[in-house]
């Protein structure tokens, strides 16, 4: 027993100093010497390997197969690095193209992001500039006695950056151009007409500004209410709760610019965080009264019109106005999106929710209105022969069932396809050969079949004429043909309901004269093509 813990002593101090002196012990690697006492090998206890060069006695203490060793045998808490196998590194470097693929990504879309915003703030800013030129435009008109160009006809919206209907600076030969047509005379002369006075402007943009300041003072004093009703009721809970109302947008013919002489409604959308109730709709007509006598002294007339989803402001100082500020929230459409969602049922709406398809209607008229500003706003003549049909729809019983959407849509794209520019007398003239060409028509031979007058701005194909009837349908496209060949015969005063201009040169009046005597009597040459022209010559 003796012999035996004798030997265990003399074993134990090599390990022990090799625990001491951790990952290079001297004694791990011990030197072999020869008979005479001279270096030839080292020999190292762990790994039970022998090297002869000094040198090559360092790098095997550091290296991996001798710390792996130490672990085993001496110190189990010794940290070695895994070296990872073919394959494990495969998968690493797979992870990392990966995760570099995704922060490229994201910083595309950051990016992509970013030039979205900064060509919506510049398509406002030219909306705007537009609309600022082509009053500039109209006063300029207005000035003028007999309606005529001082200058010849106006070019695009902010040409070269001058105004509309006025000469740039002559640099260089003046390219060619069409001389101002009689048609375009004429529309123009009645888009004069039936342009908003400078009052009126001033009045929608008054009522206006003061409704969506009064708006956004309202979600203040909503969301400064329920910060302190939770402070009071209990701390825990979040003070900084969103708002209840996100923000106040334009839509319809103010948002579209649009706008007719004696038009005297315009229209909001109140977006809301989460759908709106009766009580939210009865708490923002209790709240805004207050808030218009902080920002005006003059009086307004509020209603609540619950059916519709909707407060009705009314002014009461001449020219009497009307705002419609519609509640909805785009809570509403992601839930219609996912109707077929297994957990869409799960979601309990209020009990005194607001109507589901007037919410609808407003988002749709809010993507209608970004549509309009990016599409059709920047397009030449197309803006003016939307309001000269708006003025055909209010003025002829079978153009007033026509929906202004789809008008809208028909115009820019009658306009949009064409070769070049379009004056507005040929723009005119292109939307009524449109129409004419049976394209509003269910049976016809261009969308045979097909869905219809197609919505760009919903995913899933919808007709904008789907509330049209087949009659309607065709007594437009008839009353059309009949305005087209109108236009042929240079009647389109008859058509736009409108007096005859005066000759612009004296000369044609010579050989006019016996002709407009005729034209001036009770009885015109076309009612003698039959009952059906006379019909629809006198719904113009």
């Amino acid at each position: 027993m003796e012999e035996m813990k004798s030997a265990e002593s003399v074993k134990t101090p090599p390990a022990t100093a090799v625990q001491t002196q951790e990952v290079k012990p001297d004694t791990a690697a011990e030197p072999v010497r020869n008979d005479e006492g001279k270096v030839i090998r080292f020999h190292c206890k762990l790994c039970e390997c022998s090297f002869n060069d000094p040198n090559a006695k360092e790098m095997h203490l550091k290296g991996r197969r001798h710390r792996l060793q130490y672990k085993k045998k001496v110190n189990p808490d010794l940290q070695v690095e895994v070296k990872p196998s073919i394959r494990a590194r495969k998968i690493q470097e797979e992870k990392m193209r990966k995760q570099m693929q995704k922060e490229e990504y994201w910083r595309r879309r950051e990016e992509e992001e970013r030039w979205r915003m900064e060509m919506r703030r510049y398509e406002e800013d030219m909306y705007w500039r537009r609309m600022e030129e082509e009053q500039h435009h109209w006063d300029d008109r207005r000035r003028i006695p007999d309606g005529g160009y001082p200058h010849g006809p106006p070019g695009p919206l902010g040409l070269l950056g001058v105004r509309p209907g006025m000469p740039p600076q002559p640099q260089g030969p003046a390219p060619l151009r069409r001389p101002d047509s009689s048609d375009d005379r004429y529309v123009m002369t009645k888009h004069a007409a039936i342009y908003p006075t400078e009052e009126e402007l001033q009045a929608v943009q008054k009522i206006v500004s003061i409704t969506e300041r009064a708006l956004k003072l309202v979600s203040d004093s909503m969301t400064d209410h329920e910060k302190s009703k939770n402070k009071e009721g209990d701390d825990k809970k979040d003070g900084s709760k969103d708002r209840a109302l996100k923000g106040v947008l334009r839509v319809g013919v103010l948002a579209k610019g649009l706008l007719l002489r004696g038009d005297r409604n315009v229209n909001l959308v109140l977006l809301c965080a989460e759908k709106p109730s009766k009580t939210l709709l009865s708490r923002i007509a209790e709240s805004l009264p207050k808030q218009l006598a902080v920002i005006s002294p003059e009086k307004y007339d509020i209603k609540c019109a619950v059916p519709e989803a909707a407060i009705i402001l009314n002014s009461c100082v001449e020219p009497k106005m009307q705002v419609t500020i519609t509640l909805t929230s785009p809570v509403i459409r992601e839930e219609n999106m996912r109707d077929g969602d297994v957990t869409s049922g799960m979601v309990k709406d209020p009990p005194d929710v607001l109507d589901r398809q007037k919410c609808l209607d407003a988002l749709a008229a809010l993507r209608h209105a970004k549509w309009f500003q990016a599409r059709a706003n920047g397009l030449q003549s197309c803006v003016i022969i939307i309001r000269i049909l708006r003025d055909l729809c209010q003025r002829v019983p079978t153009w007033s069932d026509f929906p202004s959407w789809a008008m809208e849509l028909l115009v820019e794209k009658a306009i949009s396809s064409a070769t070049g520019p379009q004056s507005p007398g040929d723009a005119l003239r292109r939307v009524f050969e449109c129409i004419s060409s049976g394209i509003i028509l269910k049976g016809n031979l261009i969308i045979v079949g097909g869905p219809g007058l197609l919505d760009p701005c919903e995913k899933d194909p919808f007709d904008t004429l789907a509330v049209m009837t087949d009659q309607q349908r065709e007594d437009i496209t008839s009353s059309a043909q009949f305005a087209l060949r109108l236009l042929a015969f240079r009647q389109i005063h008859k058509v736009l309901g409108m007096d005859p201009l005066p000759q612009m040169n004296q000369r044609f009046n010579i050989h006019n004269n016996r002709k407009r005597r005729r034209d001036s009597d009770g009885v015109d040459g076309f009612e003698a093509e039959g009952k059906k022209d006379k019909k629809d010559y006198d719904n113009f």
